[in-house]
């Protein structure tokens, strides 16, 4: 099996994978803020991260994945300034902080199922690791990079070499880039446009998810949560750290800076970013009302799998551009591969039973194939051709001849891939018995093909198929039968 390589965002280039701790794998993903459901575009990147993760149980390593609940200190806006977002909501809704988080943080793991993905190892939540926070600010301070104004306690940026390396921006043009992107209004006392808070202080009136500290009464900054949380279970220094582009110039670059700055180690080996998901060529927002959830598209009569197939049929370096147009060929797909899955687990063979392994050869060199593809930066639309091209062949091997052997070889390249993938396949690879008054037709029809009798012939197979769903082919290796599977969009 091809090497995993990955394009690392540190380097600027794709790197072969190389793990510190020789078979097990650190994987640290930046998680969902819980003030909000969560859109389309933010599950695209779990949906990769769950891909990246699949890929890598599916090479024999041991994973380990951390994603964090980010439940205080996320600020409105990325200038430092602002309201805290679960306080927020929290106000507009009525409602506790606690309660806010708690009932997003519900809903997004429900998103999370309705997708199969697969559960982290660890969720922290930043509200269960304030004495770790406090931890790595009290380290930082020792060292001289922290200084304090009337709004709180600041890291300076000035003071980390090689600042913003990340973005492959200088510390002057990182400036320049974040005073042209309109983020210019800052906190007074500021030294720096690219310094942030690693501890805030909290308004008067301010009393849930704030703590009395040495340096103050309040509440942590966004960035520092991830640094303590990612270390505590993951080391100083650990593989990957995933995340959306979006998170690129501030959170992760300030990640970096203060996680290197506190122990004088490389923070992590591996950056893989996701782009942006788009609607209809534009951004999701709000006010042009474009912002969808999984479970609106479900309302509309679409399966979540069939959105997780769009994500995965895009190479996620590249911007997605989300249609309901494409969805409904993505479901459509879909449903062509549960119909075929359906198909040859169904097979019954009344002809030939052995084949010579010919097409089970093929087929082994289709799934090394496609897991070579993915293997190369997660190239997953290369990927999705491998698994289309086994399905074409193998339609057009079973007209020309097809045994047990072959079908079997199939299916299980099949659920192979989608151990990876995770798109549901294995619900349709069992076998189904039909009703004795199926057989007994079947056998009929069989009959009435020796009796030259092709009327009744063609009668019965019309009748299999309109009043059960069975399909009867003829093929090199005499006739089989399976289950047609109806389609079960509602839309």
């Amino acid at each position: 099996m091809a090497a995993l390589s990955l394009y690392n965002t540190l380097s600027r280039s794709k790197e072969e994978f190389r793990p510190i701790k020789g078979k097990h794998v650190g994987i640290y993903s930046c998680g969902p803020t819980v003030y909000n459901f969560a859109h389309i575009g933010n599950m695209r990147n779990y949906i990769i991260v769950d891909l990246l993760k699949r890929l890598l149980l599916h090479n024999g390593y041991n994973v380990k994945h951390v994603m964090n609940i980010t439940d205080v200190g996320h600020l409105v806006g990325d200038a430092n300034i602002g309201e805290d977002k679960v306080r927020l909501t929290a106000e507009h809704e009525h409602k506790s902080v606690h309660e806010v988080a708690k009932f997003y943080t519900g809903e997004f793991l429900k998103d999370m199922k309705r997708l199969a993905l697969m559960e982290p190892e660890i969720m922290p939540k930043a509200t269960d690791h304030i004495p770790e926070m406090l931890s790595l600010i009290e380290k930082l301070d020792r060292k001289g990079y922290l200084y304090t104004v009337n709004t709180g306690v600041y890291f300076d940026t000035s003071k980390f070499k090689n600042y913003g390396k990340l973005t492959g921006l200088t510390f002057d043009e990182l400036n320049d880039y974040l005073i042209s992107g309109a983020r210019v209004k800052r906190a007074s006392g500021i030294r720096n446009t690219t310094d942030f808070a690693v501890w805030r202080f909290s308004n008067p009136d301010e009393k849930d998810m704030v703590w009395q500290t040495p340096y103050g009464k309040g509440f942590p900054g966004w960035h520092i949560e991830c640094s303590a949380m990612s270390m505590k279970y993951l080391g100083a220094h650990f593989d990957i750290h995933t995340g959306g582009i979006d998170h690129l110039p501030i959170h992760h670059t300030n990640e970096i800076a203060q996680s290197e700055a506190a122990t004088g180690e490389k923070f992590v080996n591996y950056w893989v970013h996701i782009e942006f998901l788009q609607v209809n060529g534009k951004k999701m927002s709000k006010s042009m009302g474009n912002v969808y959830r999984i479970e609106d598209l479900i309302e509309k009569g679409y399966s979540a799998c069939a959105y997780k197939y769009l994500v995965i049929s895009a190479y996620y370096r590249s911007q997605l551009n989300f249609t309901f147009e494409a969805l409904e060929g993505a479901e459509s797909t879909l449903e062509g591969i549960y119909s075929f899955m359906s198909k040859v687990s169904n097979m019954n063979f009344m002809g030939k039973e052995e084949g010579n392994g010919t097409f089970a050869e093929r087929a082994k060199s289709l799934k090394a194939e496609f897991f070579e593809s993915l293997n190369n930066d997660l190239n997953t639309p290369t990927a999705l051709s491998k698994l289309h091209s086994l399905i074409s062949e193998t339609n057009k091997a079973q007209k020309k001849g097809f045994s047990k052997a072959d079908a079997k070889a199939v299916i299980d390249t099949l659920l192979e891939i989608d151990s990876v993938l995770g798109l549901g396949f294995s619900k349709y690879a069992d076998r189904e018995e039909l009703p004795k008054a199926v057989s007994e037709l079947i056998a009929e029809r069989e009959e009435s093909r020796k009796n030259r009798d092709y009327k009744r012939s063609d009668e019965i197979r019309d009748e299999l198929r309109k009043k059960y769903s069975v399909v009867l082919e003829d093929t090199g290796s005499g006739p089989i039968w399976y289950r047609e599977m109806p389609s079960s969009r509602k839309h």
